[in-house]
């Protein structure tokens, strides 16, 4: 039986720079394979799939998600800092 292809997107942002490529995969693939298949991990050195969270659009998936037509993989980075106290920064300098 012959599988049908996929067209999916692989998805990994920095504050000043973004790369999303696109690829053609058999069905059945998962977001894991597709990552494997972009090549994305070699151009950042940034990415350990160990570590680093992934979603489908915006939503946390995991690396054994199997892909649909025209999903989008992206790979998060880690937080950085508290989102809490970024909020109470912000909110101190409007109150000034």
């Amino acid at each position: 039986m012959i599988k049908d292809k996929i067209h999916v997107e692989v998805a990994y942002a920095l504050p000043d720079k973004q790369l999303i490529l696109p690829l053609e995969l058999s069905e059945g693939q998962t977001a894991e394979d597709a990552i494997h298949a972009s090549g994305i991990a070699q151009r950042f050195d940034g990415i350990d799939l160990n570590k680093n969270k992934i979603g489908i659009f915006g939503k946390a998936a995991k690396r054994d998600y199997v892909l649909n037509n025209h999903d989008r993989v992206e790979i998060y980075r880690p937080i950085t800092c508290d989102p809490k106290e970024v909020r109470r920064q912000r909110a101190k300098k409007v109150n000034k």
